[in-house]
């Protein structure tokens, strides 16, 4: 199976940034999508960006121009490099892989625990 470990959330300055990572690890298994998504109180969860195995980009319209996505030369973490902070930016964010188990030949998918983004004065 597959699991997921997030870092880099925490208290920023408004302008500022924050770089989140997300490691998967496990074994038999082809990442097909890495996403994240975020989920502020009261609010439903949303797609922020996402990122698929032959490299195509999606970014939900109120982070385009501040946030990238990227993974690195394994393709088994992804980034997202937060820029230009906003209040309204504050939420947990979650990283999301869609893959495919090799061992029980379907496709699943696997949630980070969550960290927390917080963008204060």
């Amino acid at each position: 199976q597959v699991q997921l470990v997030e870092s880099g959330g925490g208290l920023v300055q408004p302008g500022g940034s924050l770089r989140l990572s997300c490691a998967a690890s496990g074994s038999s298994f082809s990442i097909n999508t890495m996403a994240w998504y975020r989920q502020a109180p009261g609010k439903e969860r949303e797609l922020v960006a996402s990122i698929t195995d032959v490299d195509s980009l999606m970014y939900t319209d109120s982070v385009k121009g501040r946030f990238t996505i990227s993974r690195d030369n394994a393709k088994t973490t992804v980034y997202l490099q937060m820029n230009s902070l906003k209040p309204e930016d504050t939420a947990v964010y979650y990283c999301n892989v869609y893959f495919y188990s090799i061992m029980r030949k379907r496709y699943l998918g696997v949630w980070g625990q969550g960290t927390l983004v917080t963008v204060s004065s």
